[in-house]
């Protein structure tokens, strides 16, 4: 099979699929090697970045999917006439913490967080972001949380070594701050803020906050506590 047919299949594959597809996986079906498929995703990659198109091919999660570019996306949501799944603060912190802390137990991330995170864990779980990776080895056998591969792809991530540090974290946590449009009073609330000691502070507090007790949270390990929290 000649190098641009191989590409052109490669293409095919990806836009069937619509989730990243691992090299192994398109190497089965192609019934080549893999380094011939990688070879043709990074001449792929690099054709889809030198022209000025509205897709691009990016590895994440895993594997490679085709994306539409990032400052695009205004007009993707208007086409589809959807608004990207809101990530309130308290669900984003609790992400971070697993993410960068993984693998965790929920009496761990609440001694991080200062307060019960039943509800934020069980939203993450619905989402897919989170799984369930086990019970750690210590009295009471205290369920552990790991990151997913939605988790990743949501992201834009490759890999978990691709996690920003923690001052890009803190522009990103800021960014989705200052793009969420502020609930209308009445109209609509999200239960899983309700939790949290600084839902009722300045708009223009809450993200410094949330950052530094996320910062706080990577930065300084607590003692480990095996044990399930008093009900």
């Amino acid at each position: 099979m000649d190098d641009e047919r191989l590409k052109a299949i490669v293409e095919s594959l990806l836009f069937a699929a619509g989730e990243p597809t691992p090299v192994a996986r398109l190497a089965t079906v192609l019934d080549v090697p893999r380094g011939a498929v990688q070879k043709a995703l990074a001449e792929m990659a690099a054709e889809y970045g030198a022209q000025p198109r509205g897709i691009v091919l990016e590895e994440v999660a895993g594997g490679f999917q085709l994306r539409t570019r990032k400052e695009h996306a205004e007009y993707v949501r208007k086409l589809l006439a959807a608004k990207p799944p809101r990530l309130s603060r308290p669900l984003l912190e609790t992400v971070a913490i697993i993410a960068y802390r993984q693998p965790i137990t929920r009496p761990e991330i609440e001694h991080l967080r200062g307060v019960d995170t039943g509800g934020v864990l069980e939203t993450l779980l619905e989402r897919r972001l989170i799984k369930i990776a086990g019970r750690k080895e210590a009295p009471g056998r205290p369920i552990i949380y790991s990151t997913t591969d939605e988790f990743l792809e949501v992201f834009g991530l490759k890999d978990l070594d691709s996690l920003p540090d923690l001052k890009e974290f803190r522009e990103i946590e800021r960014a989705v701050e200052e793009a969420e449009t502020p609930p209308v009073e009445g109209v609509e609330t999200h239960p899983e803020d309700a939790t949290e000691p600084s839902a009722a502070g300045s708009p223009e507090a809450a993200p410094s906050e949330s950052a530094a007790s996320s910062e706080e949270a990577v930065a300084s390990p607590p003692a480990d506590d095996d044990s399930e929290p008093p009900r």
